[in-house]
């Protein structure tokens, strides 16, 4: 390899071979200057075919040079380029999107009847939450009785919810279009998290809830919503049945559809635990055993914020875009130096890494070179070091000096 304008040959450890054609970029198409080197990696398996949007390979006389994939990214876009299909979310006239309720409902259904196992389970599970919320709520209301109104609620919300996972479900298998381009996986991220904030809010009502029975007289607790929880567990334990697979508090999400799931059967888990304590309270207060709602429900509280706990941390790490859980700040730490030591790298910066979903890594860094220094060994250098650690995709931007 020869170095032009140093005088010297630049030593760093040798670049990973790599299966994938090696492309190349012509900045001059675009308007772009010659210090302008910005471009995005992608490492293709062989496995894969080239991307139909790359631009063409042309030849150099150098013998050494990277086996990578380089894809234009300059500021400056054609107008005439058309990389994905207009989204599609409801019927179109004149030229206008226009957003049909009815529309969506006939599409979620069609979903629901061709989707898979879990799609047909879950929205079994909300039919049949809609079903005793519905009873409840209007045995409620012929009654007078306010517990039951209450619990109606709760479960409504707890129906909406599950509704946007199943939503989530259906809209996840869409193709990445003009406006999501990454696609609609991320959408059962959201759902997940949305699963496991309702739970925090319920483990804290349920502690504030326990705190006015300790305020109150527990002779005037009503027993007849003995009757309410002992229906509503055994609709939520058929719920843990259908997701039994997910029944674990920490798991290791490898797609976004794990996440999804896992929130559902925690979803389902909290409220049976929170009928069992309701059942436990009322059947102690019968053996009159004091303070035993102020126990139960503390009990409950705790043990739905223990349980819901490492799927909010999760959802909300990729949701805030921090670094890959699954790749050690100390390795990233370690690629940095080893690229810094390079003797032809005078300084790399801006160097961030999150997930989109579970699973799928991204990763972005700044490196500034010597004047007049070659770079192609350099980021084949840098993205063989990312992609062991699992980035799939890596943006390299270099700047002479």
């Amino acid at each position: 390899m020869e170095s032009n304008g140093s005088g010297s040959t630049p030593k760093f450890p040798p670049p990973k071979t790599s299966s994938s054609n090696h492309r190349h970029w012509n900045g001059g198409d675009y308007g772009l200057s010659v210090n302008d080197r910005r471009v995005a990696f992608s490492r293709n398996p062989s496995f894969r075919h080239p991307d139909p949007q790359s631009p063409i390979s042309v030849q150099r006389s150098n013998s050494f040079r990277p086996n990578l994939s380089r894809s234009d990214s300059s500021i400056i876009i054609d107008d005439s380029w058309k990389g994905y299909e207009k989204p599609s979310l409801g019927a179109e006239s004149g030229g206008e999107m226009k957003f049909s309720v009815f529309g969506l409902v006939v599409t979620m259904a069609r979903a629901v009847r061709s989707g898979n196992r879990s799609m047909k389970r879950l929205a079994l599970l909300i039919s049949l939450n809609v079903a005793y919320s519905t009873t409840e709520l209007a045995i409620g209301l012929f009654t007078g009785r306010v517990g039951l109104v209450s619990d109606a609620f709760h479960l409504t919300f707890g129906c909406g919810l599950l509704t946007f996972s199943l939503f989530a479900m259906a809209a996840s298998r869409k193709k990445p279009d003009g406006v999501y381009t990454y696609g609609y996986k991320r959408l059962e991220v959201l759902a997940a998290f949305t699963n496991a904030l309702f739970l925090v809010f319920m483990s804290f009502s349920l502690a504030v809830e326990a705190l006015h029975a300790y305020i109150q007289d527990e002779s005037e607790h009503k027993h007849y919503l003995i009757v309410s929880a002992v229906t509503n567990l055994l609709v939520n334990l058929l719920g843990v049945w259908f997701f039994r697979s997910y029944a674990r508090v920490n798991i290791v999400y490898r797609k976004a559809e794990d996440m999804n799931h896992h929130s559902i059967c925690l979803h389902v888990l909290a409220d049976s635990i929170r009928s069992a304590g309701l059942i436990l309270a009322s059947w102690f207060l019968s053996l009159g055993v004091e303070n035993a709602e102020v126990l139960c429900l503390g009990l409950v509280s705790v043990a739905v914020l223990m349980v819901i706990k490492p799927l909010f941390l999760s959802t909300g790490s990729i949701l805030l875009q921090m670094s890959p859980a699954s790749i050690p700040y100390s390795a990233l730490s370690k690629c940095h130096r080893q690229i810094t030591s390079l003797e032809d790298v005078c300084e790399v910066s801006q160097a961030r890494f999150w997930e989109v979903v579970p699973g799928h890594a991204i990763g972005s860094v700044s490196i500034q070179v010597k004047k007049g220094v070659d770079d192609y060994p350099i980021l084949h250098y840098v993205h063989g070091l990312y992609h062991d650690l699992g980035i799939q995709e890596l943006t390299v931007q270099t700047d002479y000096l």
